[in-house]
């Protein structure tokens, strides 16, 4: 079944372009032109929401927030806008990222495929995960060895769970960076060998084991 994508933009001539396009592209898609029609579509349980920001009578950070009343699916937002406090208060809305307009349709599907992705891997993972002893609650967010916790920063979980998904596959740091700040984070991945060296001192501490593997030249793995 394809997924469904709906489009929420009063531009009509850019709905139907990204509908001619997205549909060549293998989804369904469905076009909304204001914030009324927008809200009587999602009762068809949308994949995925293209919506602008900047729309008459209701604007898409408060329509946002009523779609967020209704369906968990990411929401891109495509906008003029990108400031910092723009991207701030479309997460605070439920955004799950931005395209900035004007756009390529290769950056568009690449976001959307990247989007679904992992929509559709965190709905398949299992809540607890294990590797060597090592106990994870995904959805607690919480790490053990044997009855002992381990207390991690939010950045290092979400690096250990990324790995621990992905066991035996290699990254490097722009990879891990984009996976776990995002693909339109501000910063510098050299962060992520401070974060690893952190991560690795708690988990030998605690167990006295290496998890992960540094592969020289190329990045870092979970070792299964």
């Amino acid at each position: 079944m394809a997924y469904k994508i709906l489009i929420v933009d009063d531009e009509k001539m850019l709905t139907e372009l990204l509908s001619r396009h997205l549909q060549k592209c293998g989804y369904e898609t469905l076009a909304a032109e204001n914030a009324d029609r927008a809200i009587a579509m999602l009762k068809i349980y949308p994949d995925l929401i293209l919506l602008d920001i900047n729309m008459p009578e209701m604007d898409g950070l408060e329509l946002c927030k009523i779609i967020r009343k209704n369906v968990a699916c990411p929401i891109l937002f495509l906008t003029a806008r990108i400031t910092e406090q723009d991207k701030v208060n479309g997460l605070q809305a439920g955004g799950d990222d931005y395209i900035t307009k004007p756009f390529g349709l290769q950056e568009l599907t690449a976001r959307v495929e990247a989007h679904l992705r992992r929509d559709a891997r965190s709905k398949c993972t299992p809540e607890i995960v294990s590797s060597q002893g090592l106990i994870v609650n995904l959805a607690e967010r919480t790490v053990f060895y044997g009855e002992e916790p381990l207390n991690l920063s939010n950045r290092e979980f979400d690096i250990v769970e990324f790995l621990m998904r992905n066991a035996n596959q290699t990254f490097d740091r722009e990879r891990i960076y984009e996976a776990v700040w995002g693909l339109n984070a501000e910063g510098d991945s050299s962060v992520i060998k401070e974060h690893i060296r952190k991560i690795r001192n708690k988990l030998k501490e605690a167990t006295g084991r290496e998890y992960i593997e540094t592969v020289w030249g190329m990045g870092y793995k979970w070792k299964k």
